[in-house]
């Protein structure tokens, strides 16, 4: 019998049957890797992360239109001063050009840069064509107004009064 002499760095037949993984141990941890792969798309949602996005752009809107009527009421001593137009008391009006109140005229680009639009449902080409999708009312008692998102997302309701 002839003993072969073990050279450094050679590998003998039986140790290239050990190594490598067993199609069964491959298929294990792909499983392994789906389930936590599924688990962090569930948990992450990016379905609910858009719609919370687009509602923070909404506050954000709402809240600018509303700080540049305030301006325009700061800057007419204490009255709301655009052209043939009036805030309406009895019931929320869209801010539009075509079928709402039309204020963006006197708004941009004296206290707003750009007419802010609803990001899913809102549409601007220009000052005079818009179709903000949010909505304005003034309470007839305090004269307080009210700047809304009625198309919010997740059951949320944005509005600001001031």
């Amino acid at each position: 019998m002839k003993h072969f002499k073990k050279v450094r760095g050679s590998v003998s037949t039986r140790d290239l049957r050990r190594s490598g993984f067993t199609l069964i141990e491959l298929m294990i941890v792909i499983g392994i890797i789906a389930i936590l792969a599924a688990i962090v798309i569930i948990a992450i949602n990016p379905a609910r992360q858009f719609a919370q996005a687009r509602n923070a752009q909404r506050q954000s809107n709402v809240q600018t239109i509303l700080n540049a009527i305030g301006q325009n009421i700061a800057d007419n001593k204490g009255i709301f001063t655009c052209s043939g137009v009036t805030i309406p008391t009895a019931s929320s009006t869209d801010i539009s050009s075509s079928s709402g109140v039309n204020i963006m005229p006197c708004l941009v680009p004296t206290y707003m840069s750009s007419v802010l639009v609803d990001p899913t449902n809102g549409t601007s080409t220009s000052v005079t064509l818009y179709d903000t999708q949010y909505s304005i009312v003034a309470d007839t008692i305090s004269g307080r107004i009210t700047v809304s998102a009625p198309y919010a997302e997740l059951g949320q309701t944005i509005s600001l009064t001031r």
